[in-house]
């Protein structure tokens, strides 16, 4: 696991980035703001903010974890590709294959929001891996079988178009006056109110993510195909593939950021600013990942990292089939209930957290290993 491409072909530093992203998802969002908690006023500082979800518009970091992982998905699918092709593997076979992974993510999202309960009249069929199957399906279409001006021209339509349709049209059901850009005003959540009314996040209201707001996601894990592609391809130095890649990051930034002025960010829309914003952010985190652990080889710790990333999928579902908090509580109530509230939520948030490591640490050691 030494080499620079690391585990199957991925570089080292895409498990190390997906396995940080990860570990907000099994609760280091919930430690730092136990750890605000632990002064006054902490609980309700800017910091501890960051892990909440904004109401509708603007970004928190608590919103910029599912885009990251999103990108990575992409990311990883040139050196994947190239693997596959390079073994023989018929353009039909990988073209089941990408379909075979974007449907097993769909089913795994119908999973986790409890397709067991045979309650189909009220299953939710939109979710978070549905959306990252979707996404990240269409996206590895379009890189596998068209060109790179295809997959560009594409990518800028998308962006483009959804922010036309969004802007100019509006919700029949809007409230006289309400923004098309608004929960109440906007024609996203429309669709999916009139085709699926009881089969969405909040029923009958909208769904963060919906039909049409999967579109735009694809670009989503597209530009992270073309970061992968660059990174594989380009036969710059890593020193210089990291200073263009923070350039490309400020770029994508900066576009994002200064159209936000007429097209809002909206996680829950997933505008087109939202995933500029969000690509640039990406961007910007691998080439730092990239830097200190493919380039600088600064690998003594990244494999705290790793234990998650290869094993995203992994903590994502059993988070919901096993009761880590349970047996969180099992071992550490009574300790914790011997201190003050605060310090007692710091440390059920601290044993949570290292569970859930533990867990995935055990299955690394053994070697197994969740691949969709």
């Amino acid at each position: 696991m030494t080499n620079q491409k690391g585990i199957e072909g991925r570089l080292l530093s895409l498990d190390a980035l997906r396995g940080f992203d990860m570990m907000f998802i099994m609760g280091l969002g919930g430690l730092i703001v136990s750890v605000c908690a632990l002064f006054p006023g902490g609980g309700d500082s800017w910091l501890a903010r960051q892990f909440s979800h904004v109401d509708w518009e603007g970004l928190h970091f608590e919103d910029t974890i599912f885009a990251l992982f999103l990108f990575i998905s992409g990311m990883t699918f040139p050196f994947s590709i190239s693997k596959k092709r390079a073994k023989g593997m018929s353009e039909g076979k990988i073209l089941l294959d990408i379909i075979r992974r974007g449907l097993i993510l769909f089913l795994f999202g119908l999973i986790y929001d409890g397709l067991f309960d045979l309650q189909f009249a009220t299953q939710r069929i939109p979710s978070v891996l549905g959306r990252i199957g979707l996404g990240w399906m269409f996206a590895a279409m379009l890189y596998a079988f068209t060109g790179k001006k295809a997959q560009w021209a594409t990518a800028i339509g998308i962006l483009i178009g959804y922010f036309l349709l969004l802007r100019f049209v509006v919700a029949p059901d809007a409230p006289a006056g309400a923004d098309s850009f608004s929960l109440e005003g906007n024609i996203v959540s429309y669709v999916d109110r009139k085709l699926m009314p009881d089969n969405i996040y909040v029923r009958g209201v909208y769904d963060p993510e919906g039909l049409i707001s999967t579109i735009p996601a694809i670009v989503t894990a597209l530009l992270g195909m073309f970061t992968g592609r660059y990174v594989k391809e380009s036969e710059d130095s890593g020193e210089k593939k990291t200073l263009k890649l923070l350039c490309a990051a400020a770029i994508l930034l900066g576009i994002g950021l200064a159209w936000s002025i007429w097209f809002p960010i909206v996680k829950k829309l997933w505008t087109s600013t939202f995933v500029l914003t969000m690509a640039g952010y990406s961007v910007a985190m691998f080439a730092i990942f990239y830097y200190i652990i493919d380039v600088r080889k600064h690998r003594k710790l990244d494999w705290i990292f790793r234990v998650v990333g290869l094993n995203s999928i992994t903590i994502y579902m059993a988070q919901r089939i096993i009761d880590f908090s349970s047996i969180n509580g099992f071992f550490l109530n009574g300790f914790a209930n011997i201190f003050p509230e605060n310090v007692g939520s710091f440390i059920l948030s601290l044993g949570y957290f290292v569970l859930c490591w533990l867990f995935l640490y055990f299955l690394y050691r053994k070697e197994i290993f969740l691949k969709v």
